[in-house]
């Protein structure tokens, strides 16, 4: 397998990160990717996250694997108002990496991760953001390109991101953006980069817990499906993603104000807004066709509904084969 100073890192033997993509990483997906030797994600961006039922979700990754896996915390302003730092500290306990994403980096952040024992990662859109979260003491940065799905931080292209980026900062960098392919895991790793990281791919896992009719649509979809927009602010202003069009043009035909409703960790229903950032996942009800569906440029290679740890092989085996050319 492919040696980097991310695996190295990590104690892994796969250098494929998989996104935390909120409620679609359950503790399934994360234990899957980190059992096939990758790193596994738990999204916390989900309805009902408090340091008790985080706490239930590590425990059962905890249960299904002995791998290292990580977690994911967004700390946009928009986030951090609602983040409960016992959380952090929760999470750091339990995992090997902490990471955080789509705010300037913390190191206070960084310290309370250190702290509990845990790695810090920070995903970073450009070579600013990268120096700083650097200079703030993260272990790695991911450094995310405009091509990658859902919310986007990035705003040029991915191997342009990396030229900028890589010369920058002496910490092992991951790329992210547009990877679902074993070539463009090649393309990225030839570039510079100490692993890659996955989104769209693992969305459509057997263990994933997006919802049927959103995984049917990343099958059917090709790169030209997606776009880049800012249309699903409701909850989450001000923030760029990556959505397949066919949702967009859905949410604007709808009528009414809620699309549907999608279920809390508490047990509880939250209905989902026309136009809300919400994404759909098993739990949820309603004109899924009109919710935030998001995919990066990768969506084409998304064939059909495969392991996550068949993923993972076959993205390392590929980009193996052609770097080894």
């Amino acid at each position: 397998m492919l040696a980097t100073r991310f695996t190295e890192l990590i104690g892994c033997t796969v250098p494929i990160q998989q996104a935390g993509m909120g409620s679609l990483t359950p503790p399934e997906l994360v234990a899957a990717v980190s059992g096939a030797g990758a790193l596994g994600m738990l999204g916390t961006a989900r309805r009902g996250i408090t340091p008790a039922t985080l706490l239930d979700l590590l425990a059962d990754v905890q249960a299904r694997t002995s791998q290292p896996f990580g977690v994911n915390f967004l700390v946009s302003p928009t986030h951090l108002d609602r983040l409960d730092r016992k959380c952090l500290e929760v999470a750091a306990k339990a995992a090997r990496v902490v990471e955080f994403f789509y705010g300037q980096p913390s190191s206070e952040f960084v310290a309370m991760v250190h702290d509990g024992g845990a790695l810090a990662f920070w995903q970073v859109g450009s070579r600013e953001e990268a120096v700083a979260a650097q200079e703030a003491g993260c272990d790695l940065i991911v450094a995310q390109g405009i091509e990658a799905g859902g919310h986007v931080r990035g705003t040029i292209g991915l191997h342009a991101l990396l030229s900028e980026v890589l010369p920058a900062v002496d910490v092992p960098v991951l790329a992210a953006g547009g990877i679902g392919s074993g070539r463009a895991m090649a393309a990225a790793l030839a570039a510079g980069a100490d692993g890659v990281r996955v989104g769209t791919r693992f969305v459509a896992a057997e263990e994933s817990g997006a919802h049927p009719e959103y995984v049917e649509a990343l099958i059917a979809a090709r790169a030209e499906d997606t776009i880049y927009t800012e249309a699903f602010s409701v909850g989450w202003p001000d923030a760029p993603h990556r959505v397949l069009r066919s949702c967009l043009e859905a949410a604007e035909a709808f009528r009414g104000d809620v699309v549907g409703e999608v279920g809390s960790l508490d047990g509880t229903r939250v209905p989902v807004p026309r136009f809300g950032a919400l994404l759909a996942d098993r739990t949820t009800t309603g004109a899924i066709a009109a919710m935030a569906l998001a995919a990066g440029e990768s969506v084409g290679s998304v064939r059909d509904v495969q392991s996550a740890g068949d993923i993972v092989r076959e993205l390392a085996e590929e980009a193996e084969q052609l770097l080894r050319r």
